[in-house]
């Protein structure tokens, strides 16, 4: 576990955060199947490789996911090309890549009904990257339509990651199993919440880089208001874990993102894109949080 904990550190502040609060065998899960993701969102955002080889390790990467214990011929291989053409400037994200066959084996050694839901999802993912990426022009600019068309790619990268953990989250707990429908039917609204709001927040440098998320006749104010309708679903969807009686790990690893989610999206709205929350303030966020939990009180307020 030490060495995916590192990856996952170079790899994300969230996540390194959050993960750790999991209870296990669902923390040792979540890393890994994190770790799975990112390494499809480096080729998805790989902007200086040509668009046909982005496509081509996508959907490689899905292949070998789907085939962990018997990789198609010449996959790994494939592998070890795109470690050493660095796939990004993220030293982090380089170093992931580079450690595919490890995350590999530590994917490998996981339960069979997790490794299958973690396979299905990864690959549906990178699949659905592989078609986005199809789009961009031969600048490598993507510019998403309309707000369906935005709600889509967020589905794509976000809303199957709802889907998966929520299928993790239910594995195996009983006291879960009469709320899993209503989690399920919350699950891609959570993770497109989240990603409208990471949008949101780094349009700008998103738009430097030639990816224009934010559909440029729509009006921004009508994406704040989707992604407050959607933080609200996720706020019942982590309510819903609490009343169950959901191991704590879990309601803090739903929670917290939710809060920081709320407040970013509201400084964003009001400072504009690039706006971030503090990390005083994010210490504040999580210190009330877990003061309510031990409280008994919902741990995302109304």
């Amino acid at each position: 576990m030490a060495n995916l904990d590192d990856l996952l550190i170079k790899t994300s502040r969230t996540f390194a955060l959050t993960i750790p609060l999991l209870p296990e065998p669902t923390r040792r899960e979540v890393t890994i199947a994190y770790l799975l993701f990112r390494i499809a969102d480096t080729f998805e955002d790989a902007s200086h490789w040509a668009r046909e080889r982005r496509i081509e390790a996508l959907q490689r990467f899905a292949e070998l996911i789907e085939n962990g214990d018997r990789p198609p011929a010449g996959t790994l291989g494939a592998a070890a090309d795109w470690g050493a053409a660095e796939a990004s400037a993220h030293q982090g994200y380089v170093e992931l890549v580079s450690e595919i066959p490890a995350v590999l084996d530590a994917f490998a050694a996981l339960s069979a009904p997790a490794r299958r839901r973690i396979a299905r999802h990864t690959a549906r993912t990178a699949r659905g990257m592989a078609g986005f990426v199809a789009r961009t022009a031969d600048d490598g600019t993507l510019a998403l339509r309309d707000v369906p068309d935005l709600q889509a790619y967020c589905y794509v990268v976000a809303g199957i990651v709802g889907e998966m953990l929520t299928e993790l989250f239910v594995l195996g707990r009983d006291e879960l199993a009469p709320i899993a429908p209503y989690l399920v039917e919350r699950a891609a609204r959570f993770g497109e919440a989240l990603q409208l709001v990471n949008i949101l927040k780094d349009s700008a440098d998103d738009a430097r880089e030639g990816r224009r998320y934010l559909p440029p006749q729509v009006e921004r104010a009508q994406v704040f208001a989707l992604a407050r309708r959607d933080l609200a679903a996720s706020a019942e969807y982590v309510h819903a874990l609490q009343r169950a009686g959901a191991p704590r790990g879990l309601v803090e690893f739903t929670a917290l993102p939710v809060l920081l989610a709320r407040a970013t999206l509201d400084r964003v709205e009001g400072a504009g894109p690039g706006a971030k929350v503090s990390r005083p303030e994010v210490a504040a966020i999580v210190e009330s949080m877990r003061r309510a939990l031990d409280e008994k009180r919902p741990a995302i307020p109304a």
